[in-house]
């Protein structure tokens, strides 16, 4: 599944540097996630690293992008040849 950024973000620049997949880009107005790239850090941490780092818990699973642990690392693979 992956992950989406709400309303509640305050632009503090934090999550788009630590996501290993360059997923996270400023959009319009919040920061957004790009669906297609996000792994929720599967492959490369144990945990998503915006998710860590975001101090006001703004990134819940996106229920419009349903995905399990093996979708997610196969996402990753194809995102990096691996």
């Amino acid at each position: 599944m992956a992950l989406i950024i709400t309303d509640e973000c305050i632009n503090c620049d934090v999550c788009e540097p630590e996501c290993p997949n360059e997923a996270i880009t400023p959009g319009d107005e919040i920061y957004e996630i790009e669906p297609s790239k996000c792994t929720e850090c599967v492959g490369h941490y144990d945990t998503p690293q915006c998710v860590e780092v975001c101090p006001v818990d703004c990134i819940p699973k996106d229920p419009d992008h349903v995905e399990n642990e093996d979708q997610l690392m196969e996402k990753y693979k194809l995102l990096t040849g691996s």
